[in-house]
C-alpha cells in the first residue's frame, strides 16, 4: 500500500462554485510527498541545509472527479522508480466511500517526476540513507502512524 496522507478540504482550496481549484491538487500532492520523508526520517529543512533538494522536474496529471468543500480526501505517494539522482513518483488524490469505508474513488491521478539537485541548483546523488529507506518503503508500502 502507498503512503498516505489525509488532507481536508477548505474555503481557500475551492473556486466560486465549491470545487477544489485544479492548481491546488499539486499543493496536496507536494504535501504527501513532504510527509512521505517526514515519515521516514527526513526533514526537508535538514536535507536543505546539507545541499540536498528534491525538486519536480515533469508532471503528468488526469483530473478524474472534483473534490468539493469539507471533502476529506487522502493524497498518496507510491515510489515506481529511483536512479542516482531522481525518483519517479505515482501519486493520487482518493475519496473514500462515507458508506463503505473500504471503497474509494480516484480524484487526481499523477505521475512525478523528481530530481535531486543541490543548493548551487546542480544535479546531485541522493544520499546514500535516503535512498535505502525510500526504496525499502517502495518493497514495505509503508503508512502514516
Amino acid at each position: 500500500m502507498a503512503f498516505e496522507w489525509p488532507i481536508r478540504v477548505y474555503v481557500e482550496d475551492t473556486d466560486a462554485g465549491g470545487i477544489v481549484y485544479y492548481a491546488n491538487y499539486l499543493r496536496y500532492l507536494e504535501r504527501a510527498r513532504s510527509e512521505w520523508l517526514r515519515h521516514l526520517g527526513f526533514e526537508q529543512q535538514s536535507l536543505m541545509e546539507n545541499g540536498v533538494r528534491f525538486v519536480v522536474r515533469d508532471v503528468s496529471i488526469q483530473y478524474r472527479k472534483p473534490a468539493v468543500l469539507d471533502d476529506e480526501v487522502i493524497a498518496t505517494v507510491d515510489l515506481i522508480d529511483a536512479t542516482k539522482a531522481g525518483l519517479t513518483l505515482n501519486q493520487t488524490v482518493i475519496k473514500r466511500s462515507d458508506s463503505q469505508k473500504d471503497k474509494q474513488e480516484i480524484l487526481v491521478d499523477a505521475q512525478i517526476r523528481i530530481a535531486c539537485i543541490n543548493n548551487e541548483g546542480r544535479p546531485t546523488a541522493i544520499p546514500a540513507d535516503v535512498a535505502t529507506l525510500m526504496t525499502k518503503s517502495k518493497q514495505t508500502r509503508t503508512e502514516p502512524k
